[in-house]
């Protein structure tokens, strides 16, 4: 149950009353999820060469595995905070202000708004919203898998877009911003286009810059600049992005791309980026609902003219594709999903291995005790190949020069409350 508040107290219509006007009516609502899950998770690695294993005595296949108590294994666990007020002539304000929870060990909770901090202005021309908010290409992802990119079903397309091939954490091309952006404005398009709906999400990198600029650090030219005399970022940090869609009936379809730069090296003449394309379609037939999705991120570095030929790095790219469904059965709904991704890491043709790829598939069920309580169980399993290693969740692989990821396997069983 959400909690209202109107703004008949005198301390709330103060809050609510705009400068010298009249008290306008406003509304605070508190939300939230507390989702517990248990997990198990196992993660196989097997020898890079079973003769030489054999003869070193040392066993063909090695593993890790944990069970835990977790939060998030349906929905991500929160609480916030939002509110609007009518300012008349068709304009509303609103704020957003929404908290990671760890109900797990209750360690995590209203100490930041890591989730989503907004404020907003909205009328017949569509919404302006400021802060930290989802990028659009997670709309994308989140939208279009019938995990919801949440617990050990979550779709490949995620999960390689949050880790690197080895599987390391930091984002795919070091983009730690793949799910949520800070520092941003975005505007949305009005919901009376007939079925149509964007959105526009720029932001700012915040950095320092130097003027007169110059291409040589001070000390080792005489070009007067204000430059300090070390390797600078000047740039990292900045992000543009669009979505656009169309939703009609059970039909939903949408398209988003966004470039984040992640590294701006400025006596150096290079600047990194990463550039995210994805695509994806629901249906709904009644019976059963089908998902799809198709992404690309590709990690570009740019070099200025005069960087030697040799000395410039390869564009490295992740491609991925997904389709699920849901059914609904009683008060139950099954999940069903399929994911493959592959790395293209930018090597020569015919020096290389095979790339890395890695494909999952994970089948769930949800059980609604009622409209806000619901029991759900998930069980999901990921392939690896030519040096891809991705897990389900939970424990990294054993990754050396004796053993190579392979397989690992998760569940999820867990009871969700929202209010």
């Amino acid at each position: 149950m959400k909690r209202t508040l109107r703004a008949h107290l005198p301390f709330l219509a103060v809050l609510a009353a705009p400068c010298g006007g009249a008290f306008a009516q406003s509304s605070v609502t508190v939300f939230g999820v507390i989702d517990a899950t248990l997990s198990g998770y196992s993660s196989r690695s097997d020898a890079r060469s079973p003769t030489l294993a054999a003869l070193a005595l040392r066993p063909d296949r090695v593993g890790v595995s944990r069970t835990e108590l977790r939060n998030s294994g349906y929905n991500g666990s929160r609480i916030g905070f939002r509110g609007t007020e009518d300012l008349g002539g068709g304009l509303a304000a609103g704020f957003w202000l929404e908290a990671p929870v760890t109900n797990d060990d209750g360690q995590q909770g209203i100490a930041s708004f890591a989730r989503r901090a907004t404020v907003s202005l909205s009328g017949a021309f569509g919404e302006v919203r400021i802060g930290r908010d989802y990028t659009t290409t997670f709309w994308n992802d989140s939208a279009f898998d019938p995990f919801g990119v949440n617990g050990v079903g979550t779709t490949l397309i995620y999960t390689a877009n949050i880790f690197e091939p080895s599987g390391a954490a930091g984002g795919f091309g070091a983009n730690a911003n793949y799910t949520r952006i800070g520092n941003s404005i975005s505007y949305f398009l009005p919901p009376t286009l007939g079925g149509v709906y964007g959105q526009f999400q720029y932001a700012f990198h915040e950095r320092d810059k130097f003027s007169p600029g110059g291409t040589t650090p001070p000390g080792l030219g005489a070009n007067g600049t204000v430059n300090p005399g070390a390797v600078t970022s000047v740039r990292a940090g900045s992000y543009v992005a669009g979505r656009l869609g169309y939703a009609s009936g059970p039909l939903d379809v949408a398209i988003s791309a966004a470039s984040f730069v992640t590294g701006d090296s400025y006596y150096a003449g290079t600047t990194d980026q990463v550039r995210n394309l994805n695509a994806g379609a629901s249906y709904d037939f009644g019976p059963v609902k089908l998902f799809a999705e198709y992404s690309r991120s590709t990690s570009v570095r740019s070099h200025e003219d005069f960087t030697p030929l040799a000395a410039r790095r390869a564009d490295v790219e992740v491609q991925g594709y997904s389709l699920g469904l849901t059914a609904p059965i009683g008060p139950g709904l099954i999940r069903a999903g399929y994911s493959a991704v592959k790395y293209d890491l930018g090597t020569a043709p015919g020096l290389a291995q095979p790339q890395p790829r890695a494909h999952k598939i994970a089948l769930g069920y949800v059980h609604n005790l009622s409209k806000r309580t619901a029991l759900y169980a998930t069980v999901a399993q990921v392939n690896n190949r030519n040096g891809a290693a991705l897990v389900v969740n939970g424990p990294a692989f054993i990754n050396n020069a004796n053993y190579q990821p392979r397989s690992s396997r998760g569940y999820d069983f867990g009871i969700r409350h929202a209010f």
